[in-house]
C-alpha cells in the first residue's frame, strides 16, 4: 500500500484541535485500514522547539521544518498565532509548500496560505469570523465563506476548527476508500461525512436566537416540525401576533425573514434524510414540508446546484453497525 507522508505544522498559539483533528482522522485510518504505514505523521515547529498552543497545551514537534523531504500531505493549523505570523514561517511555506502534493488548512490556517501567496487565484474558505478579514487582505483569493471546505486543484482549505476533521476523512476517503473512512468516523462518532458545500451554519446557528419568547418558541416550533403549516399566518398565530407584526419582529430578532428561515431548515432537514435514512425521495419530500418531489428539486438545484437524487448518490453514508475499537 502507498504510504503517504504527512506534516503538521507547528507554532505558538496554534488551536491545539485544528492539528489534533486532523492528525487523529490520519492516524486512525491506518490503522483501520490494517497498514501502519498507510500514512506517516510528523509534526514540525520552525526550529524544533516546542510550541504553546492558544488554549495553554504544549505541543513537542517531531522535528524543525527545514529538515526532512517536502511530504505527500502539509497541514497548516489555524489559531491566534497566524494574525501575526513569524515572517520566517510565511517565508518557508512560500519557498517550501508548492513541493507537498496536497496542501490543506484548516480554520484560520488559510491566511498563512494566503499570506504565503499560495492562495492567489484559487478558490478558499476558512472560519466564518475571518472570511472577510481574509477576502479583504488578500482580495487575489476567492473567499467563499460558506462551505466548511473547499477543494481547488492540489489545495484543500477548511472552515473553522471542527471542519477540519471533515476534510481529512473526504482525504482518506479519497486515498484509501469510503469503507476505510466511514469506520474511522464511527471511532471517532463524528458523521461521515459532511459534504465539503454544507453550510457552516445550521439554519438554528446561522439565524440568531430571538429575545422574545414567543418568538424563539416558534423557531423551535419550525425546527421539529417542517412538515406542518409554516406560512407566515400560520406561524404568527402560534406566537399571538399579527402577520404583519409577527414578520417584523421575526426579521428584526433573527436577522432573516420566516420564509427564509423555513426554506433552510427544511433543505437541511431533507438533506440529513437523503444522507442518513432509506426514506424514498416523496416521503422525503412530504415529511420536510416541500409537498412533492419536484418542489423539493427546485428547492435543491435553487440552493445546492443539484437535484436530490444526485445529493444522495454522493453524499449517503450507508449505516452498517461497527464494534468500538
Amino acid at each position: 500500500m502507498t504510504q503517504r507522508s504527512v506534516l503538521a505544522l507547528l507554532f505558538d498559539e496554534v488551536q491545539s484541535l485544528d492539528v489534533t483533528g486532523p492528525v487523529e482522522v490520519f492516524a486512525g485510518a491506518a490503522v483501520q485500514a490494517g497498514d501502519p504505514g498507510a500514512y506517516r505523521i510528523r509534526t514540525a515547529s520552525l526550529d524544533g522547539a516546542p510550541v504553546r498552543t492558544s488554549s495553554g497545551l504544549t505541543l513537542v514537534p517531531d522535528t524543525a521544518l527545514a529538515d526532512g523531504p517536502a511530504p505527500h500531505t502539509l497541514l497548516v493549523p489555524g489559531g491566534r498565532g497566524t494574525r501575526n505570523p513569524d515572517p520566517r514561517l510565511t517565508g518557508w511555506l512560500r519557498e517550501n509548500a508548492p513541493r507537498a502534493e496536497r496542501l490543506v488548512s484548516v480554520c484560520t490556517g488559510a491566511l498563512l496560505l494566503a499570506g504565503a501567496g499560495l492562495l492567489d487565484g484559487r478558490r478558499a474558505t476558512t472560519h466564518w469570523a475571518l472570511s472577510d478579514h481574509l477576502a479583504r487582505t488578500y482580495p487575489a483569493v476567492e473567499v467563499d465563506p460558506d462551505p466548511i471546505y473547499v477543494r481547488d486543484g492540489n489545495v484543500a482549505t477548511s472552515a473553522g476548527v471542527t471542519a477540519g476533521i471533515d476534510l481529512a476523512l473526504a482525504l482518506v476517503e479519497e486515498d484509501l476508500g469510503r469503507d476505510t473512512a466511514l469506520a474511522v468516523a464511527r471511532h471517532l462518532v463524528v458523521f461521515l461525512r459532511r459534504p465539503g458545500n454544507q453550510a457552516q451554519f445550521s439554519a438554528q446557528l446561522a439565524a440568531q436566537t430571538a429575545r422574545r419568547t414567543p418568538l424563539r418558541e416558534v423557531q423551535q416550533w419550525i425546527t421539529e416540525h417542517p412538515e406542518d403549516d409554516l406560512s407566515v399566518q400560520a406561524l404568527a398565530g402560534r406566537a399571538l401576533l399579527s402577520p404583519r407584526h409577527f414578520a417584523r419582529a421575526f426579521h428584526s430578532e433573527t436577522g432573516t425573514t420566516p420564509g427564509r428561515y423555513v426554506e433552510r431548515v427544511r433543505l437541511e432537514h431533507a438533506r440529513r434524510l437523503l444522507e442518513d435514512s432509506a426514506d424514498g425521495i416523496e416521503e422525503i419530500s412530504r415529511a420536510c414540508g416541500y409537498g412533492t418531489p419536484e418542489a423539493m428539486r427546485r428547492a435543491f438545484v435553487k440552493t445546492l446546484g443539484t437535484p436530490p437524487a444526485e445529493y444522495r448518490r454522493r453524499f449517503r453514508a450507508p449505516v452498517q453497525p461497527q464494534p468500538a475499537h
